[in-house]
C-alpha cells in the first residue's frame, strides 16, 4: 500500500519495500535487467582481436570479447562441459582462443568448442552444439548492448527510442557522434544504494539548489527544481558569462563538428532503461553505466568522452571532468543517505513526489508494469 497524498500537488512514490526486498531485486534482475538490452561495455576497451571483458548483468555473468573478424561477440560466461566460470577476470586478453581453467575445453572466439581433453576419442561430439552461449549484441553510442532474452525486443523501439523521446528528434543525439569519441576520463563508483535510488535521482533537479552549487552555477535554471528531463527536447542553458561545462566555468574545448547551433551551450540528459544515463554537452559526453548488484548496492561506471584530438593532444580534461565527478559524489551520497530509511516504518508506504518530480511517477508505473503489477 502506497501514502495517500492529502494534497493533488503530491503523488505517491513506491512503498519502501521496493529499494530493500531481496525478492523485488529477484524480480527485477528476471523482468528487467536479463530481458532488456542492458548497456555493458565501451567497445574501443576491447581494441584487438582476443579482448575481453565480463559484466554481471541481473543473475548472469556474461563475457564480451573481439573475434578475429573485428566483430564483438557476447556470450554466458560458463563452460558448457561442467558450468565452470570460463574468464575468472573482469578484463583481459587472449591469444587465439577461451580455455576453461577446470578441464580445458576450449573455445574459438566465436564461441565454437575447437578443443578439450580426449575430444577427438568422441567423434560424436557436435562442436557447434557444445559451443558457448550467445547473447544477442548491437553496437550503439560506441558502446556493446547485450540482451539475455530469448527474443531480445525491439532495440530501434526501445534503446534509440528513449533518445527520440526524450530530445524529439531521431538525429539531435547523432549529431554528437559519441560512437567516434575518445575516453579522456572513467571512474567507478560502488554506491551504497538501490538502483532505482539513483535513477529517480538523476531524473529531477528538485534536489539541485541544495547539493549541487557547481552545477547550478552553470546550469542557473536547475537552482528552480525543474530537470532538463521533465521537458520533451529541451536542454538547459548555460548561465551568463558560464565560457563551458567546467568546474568554474572557464573554456572546455570547442564544439564537436555536427553539434547543431541550437545544441550549442546547452545540457541535455536521457535516461535509457534500465541502466544508462546520456549526458550532452557541446564539447563532450558523459556516460553512466549502472550495475545493480544487490537490492542495497550498484556500481556505477562512469566514462567522460571527448573529440578525438582532444584526448591524442594530452589536452588537460579535469575542470570539465571534476564538474560532473562532484555533481556524482553529491548524487550518490544522497542516494546512500536515502537507502537507510527505505527500511524505516516511517516510509512503509513510502513518501511523495511534488510537482517538479511528478514524472518519477511514470518510471515507477513503467517499474509495475515490467513487474507484472497493477497500479496501486
Amino acid at each position: 500500500m502506497t501514502t495517500t497524498p492529502v494534497s493533488p500537488s503530491l503523488i505517491p512514490t513506491l512503498p519502501g519495500r521496493y529499494y530493500t526486498d531481496p525478492e523485488v531485486f529477484r524480480r527485477e534482475q528476471e523482468a528487467l535487467l536479463e530481458s532488456m538490452w542492458f548497456c555493458a561495455v565501451r567497445g574501443a576497451d576491447l581494441n584487438r582481436p582476443g579482448a575481453f571483458r565480463t559484466v554481471r548483468v541481473g543473475r548472469e555473468s556474461v563475457l564480451v570479447t573481439r573475434d578475429r573478424t573485428g566483430a564483438l561477440r557476447a556470450f554466458l560466461n560458463v563452460c558448457r562441459h561442467r558450468g565452470a566460470r570460463l574468464c575468472t577476470e573482469e578484463s583481459g586478453e587472449v591469444r587465439r582462443s577461451l580455455q576453461c581453467p577446470y578441464h580445458a575445453w576450449t573455445y574459438g572466439l566465436d564461441g565454437r568448442l575447437v578443443a578439450a581433453p580426449d575430444l577427438t576419442k568422441m567423434p560424436d561430439v557436435d562442436r557447434d552444439r557444445y559451443g558457448l552461449v550467445n547473447v544477442a549484441l548491437r553496437e550503439w553510442l560506441g558502446y556493446a548492448w547485450v540482451c539475455l532474452a530469448d527474443a531480445p525486443p525491439s532495440f530501434e523501439e526501445t534503446v534509440q527510442h528513449a533518445a527520440v523521446e526524450r530530445l524529439g528528434d531521431p538525429a539531435a543525439i547523432e549529431h554528437y557522434g559519441t560512437e567516434r569519441l575518445a575516453l579522456g576520463k572513467r571512474v567507478t563508483y560502488d554506491v551504497r544504494a538501490n538502483w532505482k535510488l539513483i535513477v529517480e535521482n538523476f531524473m529531477e533537479c528538485y534536489h539541485c539548489a541544495t547539493i549541487h552549487p557547481e552545477l547550478t552555477e552553470v546550469l542557473p535554471e536547475f537552482a528552480d527544481g525543474y530537470a532538463a528531463q521533465s521537458y520533451v527536447g529541451h536542454g538547459a542553458e548555460f548561465g551568463a558569462g558560464v565560457e563551458g561545462f567546467t568546474v568554474d566555468g572557464s573554456a572546455g574545448f570547442g564544439r564537436l563538428p555536427e553539434v547543431a547551433e541550437e545544441q550549442d551551450r546547452r545540457y541535455y540528459a536521457i535516461t535509457v532503461r534500465p541502466n544508462v544515463f546520456v549526458n550532452l554537452v557541446p564539447d563532450h559526453v558523459i556516460l553512466h553505466r549502472m550495475f545493480p548488484l544487490a537490492e542495497d548496492r550498484t556500481v556505477v561506471e562512469c566514462d567522460w568522452l571527448y573529440a578525438p584530438e582532444v584526448v591524442a593532444s594530452g589536452a588537460d580534461v579535469s575542470k570539465s571532468a571534476e564538474l560532473f565527478h562532484r555533481v556524482n559524489v553529491q548524487d550518490f551520497a544522497a542516494c546512500e543517505r536515502t537507502q537507510p530509511a527505505m527500511s524505516s516504518r516511517a516510509y512503509r508506504r513510502g513518501g511523495v513526489l511534488v510537482p517538479a518530480e511528478h514524472h518519477i511517477g511514470a518510471f515507477h508505473g513503467w517499474l509495475r508494469e515490467k513487474l507484472g503489477e497493477q497500479a496501486p
